[in-house]
């Protein structure tokens, strides 16, 4: 249970404000809010007070993986860079590289993300141990041999079985990795467990325009079709990237109550091709989210900075400066554009007590609407204070334990081979 905590005077909406935490929970926000005995005081001294990031897809222990295998289209990226290295990770790598994940999205005001990546159990615990917010789900591919299917899905059982044990703060979720890695069979067979467990799902979905050639020619229907036969299309699903979709596929997405987490500065960096059609998801009423994929792909987990690239790639695009607003944009990063996310992007009594303090003598929110400077100005740099749950894991930019992370998760890259010895 968090301490009782109260930050006096932040800048909220114009106005300096107090605001009182209890047992995770934001108990009175506004003017002439103070402190009350036993209380950890933070003195905002004017800085801005506001909601988190939330990051809705990011495969967290591969900040091991930053800067391998640049400069390699989607598909050889994978094969060639990512896929053989991750056949020798074991827990501790994937603990100590999600440490580092966590650290990094601490410090550039992400409060929860949403994960799909090897050794669950050890995402999980260092999220714990970091004390973020995090759905941890532990990818579905189909084995190269049908009899290896069995001992599969028993062991994504058994994963989910522990995921469960670890409290609020870890939301378990059965993530098949794509239509092109994972079969119907095991498409369908992800949905009924999902189904039967209450859980939600992620998964990637058209990335590139060969996956939707590729479902088209296999099954002579679209991807987000395909999700939907095997009962994978759900209020509950967590739908990574969507670049490829068409207008067809957001209305039934949106029919269904799903949610897209597009991922520009990925995207980009892997030439998929296009641009995520935001104007066709927002006629259609798609939920949306924002992520930065892994620090692999993305090579930052600044989702400040991914903003900021989603806001103007968007405008560029669409060759329409009115195509994203700026509060469109920033809900979206909140997580306010969807329910999947948990976060209301608001700062109020009785919602959960996350929330960003930021610095308000940085050159870069000194002047201008400030809900226009967090989209196209700001960056990680101008987070200050990091409140999740009450618990203060970052206060003027220090983050307890921050050396002994940056050690160990640079012995493990050296370990995997991708990283230089000192």
């Amino acid at each position: 249970m968090s301490e009782a905590l109260c930050v006096t005077g932040a800048t909220l909406g114009g106005e300096r404000v107090g605001l009182r935490a209890s047992d995770g929970l934001i108990t009175a926000v506004g003017p002439g809010v103070g402190p009350e005995p036993g209380d950890r005081i933070i003195d905002a001294a004017g800085d801005f007070l506001c909601p988190p990031l939330v990051n809705a897809h990011t495969h967290a222990a591969m900040t091991l993986f930053r800067g391998h295998g640049d400069d390699l289209p989607l598909m050889r990226w994978l094969t060639e860079a990512i896929w053989p290295v991750e056949e020798n990770l074991d827990d501790e790598d994937v603990y100590w590289g999600t440490r580092l994940a966590c650290l990094e999205m601490t410090r550039t005001g992400t409060a929860a993300f949403w994960d799909m990546y090897w050794k669950p159990v050890a995402v999980a615990r260092a999220v714990t141990d970091a004390g973020l917010r995090a759905t941890v789900g532990p990818p579905l591919i189909d084995p190269q041999k049908d009899s290896a299917l069995a001992g599969r899905n028993q062991g994504l059982v058994e994963d989910l079985d522990e995921l469960a044990g670890f409290g609020d703060r870890i939301t378990a979720a059965v993530a098949p990795h794509s239509i092109y890695t994972v079969g119907t069979e095991s498409l369908e067979f992800a949905a009924g467990l999902a189904r039967e467990r209450g859980l939600p799902v992620e998964i990637h979905l058209s990335e590139t325009e060969g996956e939707v050639n590729d479902c088209v020619d296999q099954y002579g229907i679209r991807p987000a079709e395909l999700l939907d036969r095997v009962g994978l299309l759900t209020e509950s699903s967590m739908l990574a990237h969507g670049v490829w979709l068409d207008d067809d596929e957001f209305e039934l997405i949106s029919a269904r109550g799903s949610t897209i987490s597009t991922n520009p500065v990925a995207n980009m960096k892997l030439a998929v091709g296009r641009i995520f059609p935001y104007p066709a998801a927002r006629r259609a009423g798609v939920g949306l989210a924002l992520g930065t994929d892994g620090a692999g792909s993305n090579n930052s987990l600044d989702l400040f900075s991914d903003l900021k690239t989603f806001a103007l790639a968007q405008r560029h695009a669409a060759v329409d400066a009115e195509a994203i607003p700026v509060h469109e944009a920033w809900s979206i990063a909140s997580g306010a554009r969807s329910p999947l996310t948990g976060a209301s992007g608001t700062i109020a009594e009785g919602q959960p007590a996350d929330f960003l303090l930021l610095d308000s003598t940085s050159p870069e929110l000194s002047l201008g609407d400030f809900e226009s400077n967090l989209v196209y100005t700001a960056a990680g740099s101008v987070v200050k204070t990091n409140v999740v749950d009450g618990e203060v894991l970052m206060e003027d930019r220090h983050v307890e334990g921050a050396a002994e992370v940056i050690a160990k998760a640079r012995e493990r890259a050296v370990r995997l081979g991708l990283a230089k010895p000192d």
